[in-house]
């Protein structure tokens, strides 16, 4: 239920130029003005499933795409049903300047690659099928100039080779392994919401920098009432985090109750079981940067 001060479920990635909304519920594209973020370039939308606050504000912020002339098409994921649903809300946009590309997930797990990252769908449980999503930014090993020179490699294949391509020429062939280290750590964030603990949550949080959760319930005593509603308290949250293996970096928790006006004042008891745990609100949002092998940030 939106209220005053708080809309509906969305989360906003971009990576190397590409931009990745997750749900699309009333409110999206005013929280995004509010950021001073524009719908105009987003390449990929997922939608964890199909409640009207997870992707009713769909129909409204592809219009605004659309008036601001957007003509590449854009790349939808969802459960299936995925094209009948959107087509169904999309009777009040018909007209689109851009073609919406529908891919729906197959099975408990798939996995979907794009030129800068790739987005795994897992499987959760709720009361209708239901997924949560990890997206990774793999990072290459870095390019050893000097074994390239000891090697005779020619200068002009160097990028040619930083970018993963085999090159042939009179001389023999070269391939990437010959001059690039191994992958180094990328950047990982997992998010799912609407859903009762499973262990394939804490499976798909592991290592990430940043894991971001439902946690519809903060109050004491109402472990009984999630259950019945197939969401989340925030301490189970908590316990999906701590179980990780490595634990993430950090816990935001997110899809709060409306009945949960304060969530900062409940976490208290969530951070004796994950000590980074953080009460999200509208807004939020941080960059998340490689890191070297000594741990100090780096772009």
């Amino acid at each position: 239920m939106p209220l005053p001060y708080r809309w509906l479920t969305s989360l906003m990635m971009r990576v190397g130029g590409s931009n990745i909304l997750i749900d699309c519920g009333e409110g999206t594209q005013i929280a995004m003005k509010q950021k001073g973020w524009s719908p105009n370039p987003i390449d990929v939308i997922c939608f964890t499933h199909y409640h009207a606050d997870h992707i009713s504000g769909l129909p409204g912020l592809l219009l605004s795409i659309g008036n601001a002339e957007r003509t590449e098409p854009i790349t939808l994921i969802g459960p299936r049903g995925l094209e009948r649903i959107v087509r169904s809300l999309c009777c009040i946009a018909p007209e689109l300047p851009f073609d919406l590309k529908f891919i729906e997930i197959e099975g408990s797990r798939q996995s979907f690659s794009f030129e800068n990252y790739e987005i795994e769908a897992f499987k959760v449980s709720h009361n209708v099928t239901c997924y949560g999503y990890t997206l990774k930014v793999n990072r290459t090993g870095r390019f050893d100039a000097e074994k390239a020179k000891e090697l005779s490699i020619p200068l002009p294949y160097w990028n040619r080779l930083q970018k993963g391509e085999t090159v042939t020429d009179e001389n023999g062939t070269y391939t990437p392994d010959m001059v690039i280290g191994p992958a180094r750590r990328g950047l990982k964030v997992t998010y799912c919401t609407d859903t009762r603990p499973v262990p394939v949550i804490s499976e798909m949080a592991s290592g990430a920098d940043l894991f971001i959760c439902e946690g519809m319930y903060g109050e004491p005593g109402m472990e009984e009432k999630a259950r019945e509603h197939r969401h989340m308290t925030f301490c189970e949250a908590a316990r999906l985090a701590a179980a990780a293996s490595p634990q993430p970096e950090q816990l935001w928790l997110t899809h709060y109750s409306p009945s949960l006006s304060y969530p900062k004042e409940y976490v208290k008891e969530a951070r004796k079981i994950f000590k980074n745990t953080h009460a999200a609100k509208d807004g939020r949002s941080i960059d998340l940067m490689f890191k070297d092998g000594s741990g100090n940030e780096t772009s």
